[in-house]
């Protein structure tokens, strides 16, 4: 009865320590997707403002993620090297 009692605590250990490896990285993806997927709304929206003066920054896997790792520092970023670039 020991040797149950004492394996059932050692499974919630590993439960519980295996759980703690893998939420963090868990968050740290999620709030990656959902900065990434808030920077393609800022690229959509720059391009909607930029349509009507001829201005457009593609909207892709890269742009997003660049916006999304940066903030709005990385949407004035894009728009500086497109200017530059153009």
């Amino acid at each position: 009865m020991n040797a149950t009692i004492i394996t059932y605590l050692a499974c919630i250990c590993f439960l519980f320590i295996f759980g703690r490896l893998f939420i963090v990285p868990l968050k740290k993806i999620l709030k990656l997707v959902i900065n990434s997927v808030l920077g393609g709304v800022c690229i959509f929206l720059i391009n909607l403002i930029g349509a009507s003066f001829g201005f457009h920054i593609g909207l892709n896997v890269l742009t997003s993620l660049i916006v999304g790792l940066l903030g709005l520092p990385g949407a004035v970023c894009l728009v500086i090297v497109k200017l530059l670039v153009s």
